[in-house]
């Protein structure tokens, strides 16, 4: 099968068959447009002609550029899905069958303290307080993404018909389009009835359907919109780590295990597929207790 063919058709493949979120289909789409181009260059444009040794070589060319491990592992990833479902498809071999993941850096995500995450909250009601919708809409933002630890991706797919302000849920539709149901708090709770009583009729527009949350046109408010939201927010805090919304489902899982939250309860409230995925927040809760230790005990 031509290469770039094979492409669009695994990419149609993600969407309507694994139900792929948007975002991961263009990042897998691109990883394999940048193979198809170093392809290119060996005079490769065909999925049978592919060995072992050109995934490699791609893998390889790409660490000596500077990549990072995550990056990498998340192409080998994208080698190994492809080649199989190429070779299911045009039934021929898998040369990535065999391909090695490198991996990835273990680092911490970051996550917010409790008093810096109330003075952000804080901030925020501030600069709301002069009814302006799109400040009345990020307070709702920020506290339902700190409250229930979703991803952005599934706070911007939000219909109104979603949330639940009775039972205190929200129905988000998660990776997979699996669909589940979050609970939230009473804070952010009265922050979206806000919004939605005093700020979102304001930014209402005949393109706003039934979408939650709205942009300054009056469309859904997309994802980009969030980030540079919670990363204006969070640069003046310290810590390292990315500062964008997934730093507050990092924030908000780190806060639940301290709490006492059971592991499986915050694996169900997140969406984790994998109790190991969840497990990277009890090493930050353990790193947070020695941080303390070594600052509070004298012997230390």
């Amino acid at each position: 099968m031509e290469l770039q063919r094979a492409i669009e058709a695994y990419s149609a493949h993600l969407t309507v068959e694994r139900g792929y979120s948007p975002q991961t289909v263009r990042a897998y789409r691109s990883d394999l447009t940048g193979f198809a181009e170093f392809a290119a260059g060996r005079d490769i444009g065909d999925t049978r002609a592919i060995t072992l040794d050109l995934w490699r070589d791609w893998l390889w060319d790409a660490s000596q550029r500077g990549l990072s491990k995550a990056t990498l592992a998340r192409r080998s990833a994208t080698a190994k899905g492809f080649s199989a479902w190429a070779a299911r498809t045009d039934d021929g071999a898998d040369p990535a069958a065999r391909l090695k993941t490198p991996k990835s850096d273990k680092t911490l995500p970051r996550v917010i303290n409790r008093a810096q995450i109330t003075e952000l909250l804080d901030i925020l009601a501030v600069r709301a307080a002069d009814g302006d919708p799109a400040r009345l809409r990020d307070v709702a933002v920020i506290e339902l993404l700190y409250a229930s630890g979703i991803r952005v991706s599934e706070l911007t797919g939000l219909d109104i018909d979603d949330a639940d302000l009775d039972r205190l849920t929200v129905r988000v539709l998660g990776k997979g389009s699996k669909e589940r149901v979050v609970p939230f708090g009473v804070p952010a709770a009265q922050a979206v009835v806000e919004y939605l009583s005093r700020g979102r009729p304001k930014l209402a527009a005949a393109q706003s359907g039934a979408a939650l949350f709205l942009g300054a046109r009056g469309a859904r408010l997309g994802t980009r919109a969030v980030y540079q939201l919670v990363a204006g927010l969070l640069a003046d805090l310290p810590g390292t780590g990315p500062a964008g919304p997934h730093a507050l489902r990092h924030t908000a899982a780190t806060h639940l295990l301290d709490g006492g939250a059971d592991l499986r309860a915050v694996q169900e409230l997140l969406g984790h597929a994998s109790l190991g995925t969840t497990q990277i927040y009890t090493h930050v809760s353990t790193e947070r207790l020695k941080e303390s230790y070594r600052i509070a005990h004298p012997r230390a």
